[in-house]
C-alpha cells in the first residue's frame, strides 16, 4: 500500500538504499519517505546497521603436527556513511568474513605449538581483527570485535594430554608421600636412639646404685661385726637375694615350674659360681 502511494517506512537501526532508474541515488535514513515509482524512483533494499556475529570453525595443524580445530567468532557491522559500499559491493559477506579468518588462522597456527596455541590465542584473535579490519572497511563494515572461543585437538590428542597431565601431578604426589615416609621413618630411628640411650642410662645408674648399696652394705657390715671379711659379707649378701628370689618365684601365680639345687650347699655352690663368673670376666677384660 506503501509504494501504492509513493511513501516507504524505513525501521530504526536499518538504511534504505534508493535507486532511480536503477542507478543508486541515496541512503534513506530511518522514518517515512517518498518514493515517487513513476519517477522511475525504486528500493533497491534494506541494510541492518545492528551488530552482528559469525562464528568461523577453521580446521587446522600446529607446528607440532597437531590438527586442531579453531573457533573464531566474528562481531561486525555495517557503517551508516558507508552504506552504499556495504550493499553493493558484497555479494556474501558472510563469506568473505570466513574466507579472511580462514586465510589468516591457517597462516598463524601452524608456526605455533599445540600448547603455544592455547597461550597465544589472543594474540590470534588480534591478528584476525587487524586483517579483517584492514579488508572489510573497504567494503563498508566495521570490524567491532574478534574472539578465539575455542580451541579443540583431535580426541586422541586431549587424551594424551590428560594422561601426561595424570602422569606428572602422580609424579609429585608420589615424590612428596615418599618424603613423608622418609620424615616418618628418620623421626621414629631418633625417638629409637633416644629411648636406647634413656634405656642404656638408667640401667648403668641402676647398676651403679646395687654396687653402691652393695659397697655400703659390705663396709657397715664389717664394722659393725668385727671379725668378718667382705667375702663372708657378700656370700651372705648372695644367699639373702637368694632366699628373695625363691619366695618371688613361688609368689608368682603364672610361673612355670624351676628346678634348682635347694639346700645350704647348693647356695655356696651359686656363690661361688657367682664369683668365679665374676673373676673370669675380670681378668679377661684386663
Amino acid at each position: 500500500m506503501g509504494n501504492l502511494f509513493c511513501c516507504i517506512q524505513v525501521d530504526q537501526s536499518t538504511v534504505a538504499i534508493k535507486e532511480r532508474f536503477g542507478k543508486f541515488e541515496e541512503v534513506l535514513e530511518p522514518g517515512c519517505h517518498c518514493l515517487p515509482w513513476f519517477l522511475g524512483s525504486q528500493l533497491a533494499g534494506h541494510l541492518s546497521l545492528r551488530l552482528q556475529q559469525l562464528d568461523v570453525k577453521c580446521e587446522t595443524k600446529t607446528k607440532d603436527n597437531v590438527f586442531v580445530n579453531v573457533v573464531a567468532s566474528i562481531q561486525y557491522r555495517a557503517l551508516a556513511n558507508k552504506a552504499n559500499d556495504a550493499f553493493y559491493k558484497l555479494s556474501n559477506t558472510r563469506t568473505q568474513i570466513q574466507a579472511y579468518v580462514f586465510d589468516v588462522i591457517r597462516a598463524t597456527v601452524p608456526k605455533l605449538n599445540l600448547d603455544d596455541v592455547f597461550e597465544q590465542k589472543n594474540e590470534i584473535a588480534k591478528a584476525v581483527e587487524e586483517e579483517l579490519e584492514k579488508a572489510m572497511s573497504a567494503y563498508g563494515y566495521q570490524i567491532v570485535q574478534t574472539l578465539i572461543v575455542d580451541i579443540e585437538p583431535d580426541e586422541h590428542v586431549k587424551r594424551a594430554m590428560n594422561e601426561i597431565n595424570a602422569a606428572a601431578r602422580l609424579r609429585v604426589a608420589a615424590n612428596e608421600k615418599a618424603e613423608a615416609e622418609k620424615i616418618i621413618q628418620i623421626k621414629r630411628a631418633e625417638g629409637e636412639a633416644e629411648s636406647k640411650y634413656l634405656s642404656g642410662l638408667g640401667i648403668a645408674r641402676q647398676r651403679q646404685a646395687i654396687v653402691d648399696g652393695l659397697r655400703d652394705s659390705v663396709l657397715g657390715f664389717s664394722v659393725n661385726v668385727p671379725g668378718t671379711t667382705a667375702k663372708d659379707v657378700m656370700d651372705m649378701v648372695l644367699v639373702t637375694q637368694y632366699f628373695d628370689t625363691m619366695k618371688e618365684i613361688g609368689a608368682a601365680s603364672k610361673s612355670s615350674a624351676v628346678f634348682i639345687p635347694h639346700g645350704p650347699g647348693a647356695v655356696r655352690d651359686v656363690a661361688t659360681q657367682i664369683r668365679d663368673g665374676l673373676l673370669q670376666a675380670s681378668s679377661h677384660h684386663q
